[in-house]
């Protein structure tokens, strides 16, 4: 069990660092002067959310992946519908299953009360991902900080990037290799499902069908 965690440590800090784009110098103390309580204010907020719905542990990462997986770990993904934006929020994907907005809104406003225009949501949602799974027996990772806000979503990517449930085989292999990924840091990163709850239909067919 140890050597998975390992596994899966190194290759999600791997998808979340160095093959999504990153506009900035990254460091895991780029708030240490200028808001050194928010890591804790972030943890504590997380750990209220999953007392009241563990589920929700599971629903943070997959926020945070989907997040990363179109145009880099951004917090794109947290932008509404405007007139001139079209919200990745409501691309197929999402729509109806992508959870946990509130909760990073939460967070967000606890760490304003103290860094007021400081802190990222994009940082608060990698933060928030690391605590939920460490706060339910998860492994942990270090996380770089320094992101910055997207101003724009790409609902297009958000359609065509993300690895769909029904995607056979071949095509969720070729949709992490262009993201950099390995077919064993597809099978490392598919892992953190098993935190999770899903409707059975979404993986029925992985079990009994043959031609996936």
């Amino acid at each position: 069990m140890t050597s998975s965690n390992n596994s899966f440590v190194a290759i999600f800090s791997l998808l979340l660092l160095s093959t999504m784009q990153c506009h900035a110098q990254l460091s895991s103390t780029f708030y240490d002067r200028t808001c050194p309580n928010a890591l804790t204010t972030i943890r504590t907020s997380i750990r209220q959310a999953i007392s009241r719905e563990r589920r929700m542990a599971a629903s943070l990462i997959r926020l945070h992946f989907h997040d990363c997986f179109v145009q880099g770990c951004d917090a794109s993904l947290l932008l509404d519908e405007t007139p001139t934006i079209v919200s990745e929020k409501t691309a197929l994907p999402n729509l109806g299953s992508v959870r946990g907005f509130g909760i990073i809104e939460d967070a967000k406003r606890e760490v304003e009360k103290t860094c007021p225009g400081i802190v990222s949501c994009a940082d608060i949602l990698a933060v928030a991902a690391r605590d939920a799974s460490t706060l339910v027996g998860g492994p942990s990772w270090t996380v770089k900080l320094g992101r910055r806000d997207s101003t724009t979503a790409s609902h297009t990517l958000a359609e065509t990037d993300l690895p769909g449930p029904f995607d056979p085989l071949s095509r969720l292999i070729s949709g992490f290799a262009n993201k950099g990924l390995s077919t064993r840091d597809m099978v490392a990163l598919s892992g953190s499902h098993s935190i999770g709850q899903a409707q059975c239909f979404l993986f029925r067919d992985r079990i009994y069908s043959n031609g996936t």
